[in-house]
């Protein structure tokens, strides 16, 4: 029976060794064995576009390469690491995929999504996204030389950081209404996604969310979906 295996959050960084090492092995271990591996956003801390971005993590783009020689490998971009482009897919061998992305699977449906689109009650973040992945911010970004990229990058993150301390646990989480309101569109499936870091399954009345976690330098998780979905812990 074909399986999939779905992960997000790894925020990988290009001198942080451990957790690189952490995502190769799973990726020659466990996922190389499934047919399918979903990511569900943020598989980098940052990525400042093709052109800079690919030669920094080098190693994972070419881990992901051998991997796709067994194994379907799809990617949906998360707040970190939106810029993710063609030259990306090539070298890798992932396919981008938009979300919300409807997987089937031993005839269930999976609604699979990054997450932040759901945070409606952090207003000022949709609003920062709204501006920030607009095509036409993307494409004059891209633009922009590679030391200014990096320096606009680094502020960006610090205001983030620093709004953060600022908000309360709940407007960082999903909305509740908004959820059901996205649901509401796939009768029959449960919802799969990231970002908000809190690991966790939900069980609704009409659906079941399942909440994947980030990884650590020595610790992951994934669904895996084959006969049934379990929970698995990498390390």
């Amino acid at each position: 029976m074909p399986s999939s295996l779905i992960i997000a959050d790894l925020h990988l960084v290009s001198d942080e060794v451990d957790r690189t090492n952490l995502f190769i092995k799973f990726c020659q271990d466990r996922a190389s064995q499934a047919d399918q591996l979903f990511i569900l956003g943020d598989l980098f801390n940052t990525w400042l576009g093709d052109d800079l971005s690919l030669n920094h993590y080098r190693s994972i783009v070419d881990t992901l390469k051998i991997l796709g020689k067994t194994t379907k490998v799809f990617v949906v971009v998360g707040n970190r690491d939106f810029l993710l482009g063609s030259d990306f897919e090539q070298q890798s061998g992932c396919q981008l995929i938009n979300e919300p992305y409807l997987l089937e699977a031993n005839d269930q449906q999976y609604v699979l999504m990054h997450g932040d689109s759901l945070c409606t009650d952090d207003v000022s973040y949709q609003q920062l996204k709204k501006v920030l992945q607009h095509p036409i911010i993307k494409f004059i970004f891209l633009l922009l030389p590679k030391k200014l990229r990096l320096k606009l990058s680094g502020q960006l993150r610090k205001k983030s950081v620093e709004a953060q301390r600022y908000k309360s646990h709940e407007i960082m989480d999903v909305n509740a209404d908004t959820v059901d309101e996205l649901m509401q569109k796939y009768p029959n499936a449960n919802l799969i996604h990231g970002h908000t870091h809190r690991q966790n399954t939900h069980v609704g009345e009409r659906y079941t969310r399942y909440v994947l976690g980030d990884w650590s330098t020595d610790q992951g998780n994934a669904i895996e979906i084959g006969a049934e979905l379990n929970w698995l812990e990498i390390n």
